[in-house]
């Protein structure tokens, strides 16, 4: 096979590699791009240990070939946060022990972020719902979901002072 020039940004870093083309973006990521945060998990789309937002959109880097990211943004849960401090949600899991093993983790906050960014008012069961394709199994998803919610309700109390 021959191998394909990709040029991507990660968050907000530009990346370059040559990728066979049946490589995973989740291959290239880890591989290539020296992104370990990134969790291989089930490896077929089930689990989403391996989410990351694709322009903004949360997809599973395990089904998805690199090529097809090719020219595009690509964030990881590294990417939430600034250098020095953490994201709010990320600092609203370690405050309602959100994650305990903390494999799930970084699918959880970047799919829970994308959606709040939708819907910044959704309700538990919505959060349920937009969190279903992310598996946990350690926590039971009480306190992921109380550490979602912490994080909504923040976001309401900063808007209500602008």
């Amino acid at each position: 096979m021959s191998k394909h020039q990709i040029s991507l940004l990660l968050n907000g870093q530009p990346i370059e590699a040559m990728v066979e083309p049946n490589m995973s973006l989740l291959e290239v990521l880890r591989v290539e791009a020296g992104a370990p945060e990134v969790k291989l998990g089930c490896g077929e789309g089930v689990c989403g240990t391996c989410t990351v937002l694709l322009d903004g959109d949360p997809v599973n880097s395990c089904l998805l070939f690199a090529v097809q990211a090719d020219g595009r943004e690509v964030t990881t849960v590294r990417g939430l946060a600034g250098d020095v401090e953490l994201h709010p949600l990320q600092q609203s899991f370690l405050e309602h022990a959100g994650s305990q093993c903390g494999f799930c983790t970084p699918g959880m906050l970047l799919t829970a972020k994308w959606y709040l960014d939708g819907h910044p008012t959704a309700g538990r069961e919505e959060l349920r719902g937009a969190l279903a394709g992310n598996l946990c199994r350690c926590t039971g998803y009480t306190k992921i979901l109380d550490a979602v919610e912490a994080y909504r309700d923040s976001l309401a109390e900063v808007s209500h002072v602008d």
